[in-house]
């Protein structure tokens, strides 16, 4: 098996038919280069170069094997040189997914501001369901998310809160909660609530949709949807409640469910969640951009 070295060693050294001119290329000596042709003739079994004092050429099997060589060399070099790009460079594409029309309204000015700073990178926006969040990232559906957090988890690392929102409770139109001017988490014990899918984030499922309220009493939960449009189909038939933003208010109004203030609920935080291991420039970039433009943005009134 040949070294990176010495196939650079042969493919300069067959397309410049000079060993100074090889060795000036590859920063070496022209001894390296004589020392390194040896040692991969010995390997192949047979001469590649016909040197004389005037001229160097290409053996039949030299001209084979440079040409079987240089193909593969050339794609290896350009994905090595791709990866470094996506690493470092704000190029190509940047996949951002979101939960729900309040967060896309955000990424959509975010990416706007975004690539009038990066022209040559652009921004896709993907809508994600509650079932597939962590699984878009890991499979590279999207490269990062704005989500509701916390987002606990030994691959996902995050920016900072970008934006909070009052957190409501979701009931059908005709439950006696409707009638109320707030409600507190302590009368979850008295509701059944919807379970997120089992896809989610064990964090972030305790901490919007927890088992037991503030004192300890349990919270009956029963089966919910896969998809929040689905949750909400689900409340106004009179299945169960669900905690949401007060964003909803304004982007979710329906005639079949009230949303009641809590009174003793802590905001609801939204940041930029991606994977550790696929962190790159693009993503780095973006959440910069993220910081600058969210905060100067208008908090949507409740409807």
């Amino acid at each position: 098996m040949l070294e990176r070295h010495e196939i650079e060693a042969f493919l300069t050294l067959a397309e410049e038919l000079h060993f100074g001119r090889t060795a000036e290329r590859l920063t070496v000596s022209t001894t390296r280069i004589s020392q390194t042709i040896r040692k991969v003739e010995r390997a192949v079994g047979a001469p590649l170069f016909d040197r004389t004092s005037r001229r160097v050429t290409l053996t039949p099997i030299g001209r084979q094997l440079r040409d079987d060589l240089r193909p593969a060399y050339d794609l290896v070099r350009q994905s090595f040189q791709n990866a470094v790009a996506a690493g470092r460079g704000v190029t190509g594409v940047l996949r951002a997914g979101y939960f729900g029309s309040d967060a896309a309204h955000v990424l959509h000015a975010v990416s706007d501001t975004f690539r009038l700073r990066y022209p040559d990178c652009d921004v896709e926006i993907v809508e994600l369901q509650l079932n597939n969040g962590l699984l878009a990232m890991q499979t590279g559906q999207v490269d990062l998310e704005l989500t509701r957090l916390p987002a606990v988890h030994p691959e996902i690392v995050g920016g900072p809160v970008l934006f909070t929102e009052p957190k409501v409770l979701a009931v059908p139109a005709a439950h006696p909660f409707a009638r109320r001017e707030s409600v507190s988490l302590e009368d979850l014990a008295e509701v059944r609530m919807l379970r997120n899918p089992s896809a989610m984030l064990d964090s972030w499922d305790e901490f919007h949709s927890p088992r037991h309220t503030p004192s300890g009493r349990p919270i009956p939960h029963v089966p919910g949807a896969d998809t929040f449009l689905g949750m909400l189909a689900l409340v106004g038939a009179g299945k169960g409640v669900y905690p949401e933003g007060g964003r909803a208010m304004r982007y979710y109004a329906r005639p079949d469910i009230t949303y009641v203030p809590f009174n003793d609920a802590p905001p609801l935080q939204w940041g930029l969640v991606w994977l550790r291991v696929r962190e790159t420039a693009r993503i780095r970039a973006f959440e910069q951009t993220a910081r600058l433009v969210v905060p100067s943005l208008p908090v949507p009134p409740a409807a």
